[in-house]
């Protein structure tokens, strides 16, 4: 009878282990390193975690470049042209910097690190920022024929174009994280699992365009009517109420592991490298001084052909990869222009339209 008790027992606790393991999800760990289950990391859990982030963050980001100009015109009392400079300026850069961002990302920090020191200097920025606002007095400000001209200390002004920028390298490094680290928390081999992870997209671009319509509707009208230094303000604490429950989802997230692919930029690196090296150096030439180091056979042998079609399939094959790469730079680059150019006509349009404007 007590064997019997003891093969039941055995069998039950088999039954119990056998689903852990086939619960088990490839390819990711917990942020201990341990294996994850299906069932406590990653789904829709941990990806709502990461969809209220991503709203605060285009929130707040928008709650300044949507009326940036507004303020450069008047607080801070720069002329029309001057602004849009340095909306542009601002713009195109926080534009680039995520090519920067999913670089370290990818190579250094990961995407849960990028994403929380991204989110430190974001409050930073935005601190630094509703401070510079603070500051600037309305009693520095004279109206004088419609034209508002403000003369604010040099160090406030050094103040506000830091904290901007640094608002724009904190965008550069959680951009370009964000969406990857949602898709992370969905098994693209699971059939389930690869459904749910098409609607997270849908769900994250709605996510993203709720955030902006949010700021265009609240952040603009206290800018405008009640105070800078407020509308500056509320991101902050937003951004700050995001971390805060980006964290609280860390036992909830799956980390991917990292293979031995090598980062795009490495990659594109590699192939000019390689060019350089052999730039003058014709093909015999190389294949004769390895053959004569006895890292290739000889040139007339079977393996020698075969090993040339490899090396040169191979080779193609990265070349292809790193024009593909710069082609998506270049797109980068064009799309962040054609921002400026939109923006830049958009003064003229206001300025056309408003007399007041000089």
């Amino acid at each position: 009878m007590a064997i019997s008790v003891s093969n039941v027992a055995d069998a039950e606790a088999a039954e119990t282990e056998t689903p852990l393991l086939e619960d088990t999800v490839d390819g990711a760990i917990d942020y201990q390193g341990r294996p994850v289950t299906r069932s406590n990391h990653g789904g829709w859990r941990s990806a709502s975690f990461i969809i209220g982030v991503e709203v605060v963050e285009r929130f707040a980001y928008y709650g300044i470049g949507l009326n940036l100009i507004s303020y450069l015109t008047g607080p801070l009392g720069q002329s029309t042209a001057t602004a849009a400079e340095n909306v542009n300026a601002w713009s195109g850069t926080a534009s680039l910097l995520p090519l920067v961002g999913a670089f370290v990302a990818d190579s250094f920090l990961g995407r849960y690190r990028t994403i929380v020191i991204a989110s430190l200097l974001y409050i930073l920025g935005l601190g630094l920022l509703t401070l510079s606002a603070v500051l600037i007095s309305p009693s520095d400000c004279q109206n004088t024929n419609k034209i508002t001209s403000c003369s604010p200390p040099q160090l406030q002004v050094i103040l506000f174009f830091f904290s901007l920028y640094l608002v724009a390298v904190a965008q550069g490094g959680h951009k370009p994280c964000v969406q990857a680290f949602g898709a992370d928390q969905f098994d693209g081999k699971d059939p389930g699992e690869c459904k749910a992870k098409s609607s997270f997209f849908n769900w994250w671009y709605f996510g993203l365009c709720a955030g902006t319509l949010a700021s265009v509707l609240i952040l603009s009208y206290i800018q405008d009517n009640l105070s800078w230094g407020l509308g500056f303000g509320i991101p902050c604490v937003a951004m700050a109420f995001a971390l805060v429950i980006f964290l609280l989802g860390t036992k909830t997230y799956r980390f991917s592991i990292k293979g031995d692919e090598k980062s795009p930029f490495v990659r594109i690196g590699q192939v000019f490298v390689e060019a350089a090296k052999n730039w003058r150096a014709t093909p015999p030439t190389i294949a004769i001084a390895e053959e004569a180091e006895g890292t290739l056979p000889h040139q007339g042998s079977q393996q020698f052909r075969a090993l040339q079609v490899k090396v040169f399939t191979c080779m193609l094959w990265r070349i292809i990869q790193a024009i593909t790469e710069i082609k998506l730079v270049s797109l980068w680059v064009r799309e962040s222009l054609e921002r400026g150019w939109m923006l830049s006509k958009t003064v003229k349009i206001r300025r056309s339209i408003d007399g007041s404007w000089e």
